[in-house]
């Protein structure tokens, strides 16, 4: 007898075809190929940590879902509300980033932004992980 069956095996090619298209719109959406000529750096900072961020949140999401119990029995108790936490912060921060308020700091923000997209990386790395 086969060691998967068709309902497993369909669950791994949803889950590699959501990660595609999740990653495509954001990709679309942020356009990293369009740097901002004022401050290319700190721009290409934000968007490059913001979608290695996701490519990481995504692959977890899915590894956890298809392991036994799904993502609840991978993050339960304290560890499921610091992954809420590394879920909607950098997704945040990447919606914001438009707002008036930080136009004349946005070299500062993209930093801060950047540098929290990596350590959001980081926890979930650890978060999954251990």
């Amino acid at each position: 007898m086969n060691k998967y069956n068709l309902p497993e095996m369909m669950n791994y090619i949803i889950g590699g075809l959501l990660i595609v298209i999740l990653f495509s719109i954001a990709y679309a959406y942020l356009k990293p190929h369009k740097l901002h000529h004022a401050r290319p750096l700190s721009t290409l900072a934000l968007k490059g940590t913001y979608l290695i961020y996701l490519l990481v949140m995504l692959v977890v999401i899915c590894f956890a879902s298809l392991r036994d119990g799904g993502v609840s029995q991978v993050f339960d108790g304290a560890e499921f509300f610091v992954f809420l936490v590394v879920l909607f912060v950098p997704t945040v921060g990447i919606f914001s980033r438009k707002i008036t308020r930080f136009s004349g700091n946005r070299v500062r923000y993209n930093i801060i932004f950047s540098v929290i997209n990596l350590i959001m990386t980081l926890t979930l790395i650890v978060l999954y992980r251990f």
